[in-house]
């Protein structure tokens, strides 16, 4: 996790820099069912580049927002969910969902 002094004094500042960006919001709406795996989110995030998703998953791990479970099994197995922190994103997530759903219907 960042420190203190690492965040912007704003505090949607702080909210944009967590999730910023069109691949975070995606992750985190993938995340917000259930947990999945890397491949999975990588076929369903269709046009994301295998390093963009790792580097974003990173950066939400560091960021406390993501854990990853590693089964230790042959063949590998590995998930990616969302922590208790994560999960206080939610209603971002579902407000812009909201408002998405909204201006479809009003620009037909």
């Amino acid at each position: 996790m960042k420190k203190k002094e690492e965040l912007p004094t704003c505090p949607v500042a702080t909210a944009v820099s967590l999730i910023g960006g069109k691949w975070k919001l995606l992750i985190l709406r993938n995340l917000k069912v259930r947990p999945w795996r890397f491949n999975e989110l990588q076929r369903d995030l269709e046009g994301i580049s295998q390093k963009v998703l790792t580097d974003s998953l990173r950066q939400m791990m560091d960021d406390g927002l993501v854990y990853r479970n590693d089964y230790h099994e042959m063949p590998p197995k590995v998930d990616y969910g969302l922590t208790d922190l994560g999960k206080e994103m939610l209603p971002i997530i579902d407000a812009l969902a909201d408002f998405g759903n909204y201006y479809q219907s009003i620009i037909k």
